[in-house]
């Protein structure tokens, strides 16, 4: 049911086509965001408009509301929010280690009060699997240990080790529940952990990979406060013992320059919450760098926030207009940049994709980020 393929490389680069029941994903490429089971702002037909091809929710937050079990017995995820493409859904780790108040670790899980009502919860791998069965999304990840970026390299291993062992667990009761002839066609990803120490990392990807004929993988615990250096060289650790036949997958990486970087480095699929949570701050995603829609140059600027660009907001509206409805707090104008912004990492992907293909990555992306990183740091 799931398979992956690669098409064209340059260097580490791969344009690739990752198989999954509910349809064929390309790669590299951008997953939007929907933690509630709602990429914010945005409708799943203008997802399909611009091109998305595969979308993200959250066990943690569907767990605590409306509910998993709830969730299943109204079809499953992808039924109760309208949308028919493939879905990976991420296991609430960080969520558990972030949002949640008063967190207790140990051998058998997470102890936690919830974020919404303040009431305790306990996540193991056991149940965490179970839930994520319940929401029933194509590609569905390990239950592991997150912690900050900065951490010494004996918090890293304590974490990386016990994300392992959990690993073992998630699969064992995977296995046991999609033995069921009523199971979702799902697919397990592990989480390679090991905080900014190549060592760590390394030595978890090669036990991973030994584990089991994984489908995918994930490197977690990146982009949770590392310096961008640290966070590529983790990467390059991780390309080099991943099995190059499967799909790689860098959670919670959505700037440009960081997605343009991680596909030089062999990463496949990514995935953020930046693009609407800059919409919502009225930002705008350009390739001359991020533009604060706010700006009093914008007030009677006719053009589009971005000329050329395809996505509906600057196809139908102008720079004025968006700025308008931003400063006068309007919600539309909110969900306009939003949309482009998912828009222009979806299309931002599409175009690696092609210059792969054409064996023109390198040459072309050198180019890109030069000006959008020399006009980000003059505006």
């Amino acid at each position: 049911m799931f398979s992956y393929e690669i098409h064209a490389t340059e260097g580490r680069a791969r344009a690739g086509s990752f198989r999954t029941p509910r349809g064929v994903v390309e790669t590299p490429l951008f997953m939007p965001v929907g933690t509630l089971a709602t990429v914010k702002a945005l409708d799943p037909d203008e997802l399909l408009g611009m091109n998305a091809q595969m979308i993200l929710a959250n066990a943690y937050h569907l767990h605590l509301r409306p509910g998993d079990e709830l969730v299943r017995s109204l079809g499953g995820v992808h039924r109760f929010m309208g949308w028919h493409g493939p879905m990976l859904t991420d296991s609430g780790g960080f969520q558990v280690f972030s949002l949640a108040s008063l967190n207790k670790v140990n051998e058998d899980g997470v102890t936690f009060r919830s974020h919404i009502d303040g009431s305790e919860r306990h996540f193991t791998p056991e149940s965490v699997m179970r839930i994520e069965t319940n929401l029933g999304a194509d590609v569905i990840m390990q239950f592991d240990h997150v912690i900050p970026g900065q951490s010494d390299e004996a918090a890293a291993r304590d974490a990386s080790e016990r994300s392992i062992r959990w690993l073992t667990r998630c699969r064992a009761e995977f296995d046991v529940l999609h033995a069921a002839a009523d199971a979702p066609r799902q697919t397990l990803f592990p989480i390679l952990q090991g905080g900014i120490h190549p060592g760590l990392r390394h030595e978890a990807a090669l036990r991973i990979a030994a584990m089991h004929r994984w489908d995918g993988f994930a490197i977690g615990g990146l982009s949770v406060g590392e310096a961008k250096p640290d966070m590529y060289a983790m990467i390059e650790v991780c390309d080099a013992v991943i099995p190059a036949d499967r799909p790689r997958y860098l959670m919670g990486v959505g700037y440009p320059e960081d997605l343009l970087e991680g596909v030089a480095r062999g990463i496949d699929m990514f995935d953020c919450v930046a693009p609407t949570r800059m919409g919502r701050n009225a930002a705008a995603l350009t390739s001359d760098g991020r533009v604060n829609m706010r700006r009093a140059e914008f007030r009677a600027d006719d053009r589009p926030v971005v000329e050329g660009c395809g996505c509906a907001c600057c196809r139908r509206f102008s720079r004025a207009y968006v700025r308008h409805l931003v400063q006068a707090d309007e919600m539309l104008g909110a969900r306009l940049l939003s949309l482009h912004n998912v828009h222009f990492l979806i299309a931002l992907m599409r175009e690696a994709r092609s210059r792969i293909i054409a064996g023109e990555f390198a040459s072309w992306s050198r180019d890109w980020l030069a000006r959008y990183l020399s006009k980000s740091t003059s505006q």
